[in-house]
């Protein structure tokens, strides 16, 4: 499959988890076109082929440097996915929300994060989000 040594988990290195996800997504969304890549069956190939693995993770790797998805803080998502529910539950009881309106909630939680994250170029630490506040 095109790993560079006898435990693939080494390979994983500089993409990180999501690069085995985004292989996984890739082989059940594309399964023709990832097939067509795993075995090089298109075009005329060199002897010695680039690891088809490895360019996988390296190209995730690309694309969270491409758009700027690298944070200092290795926690920055699973904060961010903290500060969001905090979010939800701060807009469910400004909304007196109950059951049926969840939905609702959630489209108003999903609107203020883009907002203040459109807002907020500037900021390069999650810790300076104005709801990073919210998380005790």
């Amino acid at each position: 499959m095109g790993w560079q040594g006898k435990d693939p988990a080494t390979d994983f290195r500089g993409g990180g988890f999501i690069s085995l996800e985004n292989l996984l997504f890739f082989a059940k969304m594309f399964p023709k076109s990832y097939q067509d890549l795993l075995q090089k069956q298109e075009g005329n190939r060199a002897m010695w082929e680039y690891p088809f693995a490895v360019a996988g993770v390296n190209i995730t790797f690309m694309l969270i440097q491409m758009l700027d998805l690298e944070a200092e803080n290795d926690d920055a998502f699973d904060i961010l996915y903290c500060i969001t529910f905090k979010l939800m539950d701060q807009q469910w009881l400004a909304m007196n929300a109950s059951y049926m309106d969840f939905n609702t909630v959630m489209k108003s939680t999903q609107h203020e994060l883009e907002k203040q994250l459109l807002l907020l170029e500037d900021i390069t630490r999650i810790e300076d989000m104005p709801y990073f506040s919210l998380l005790q």
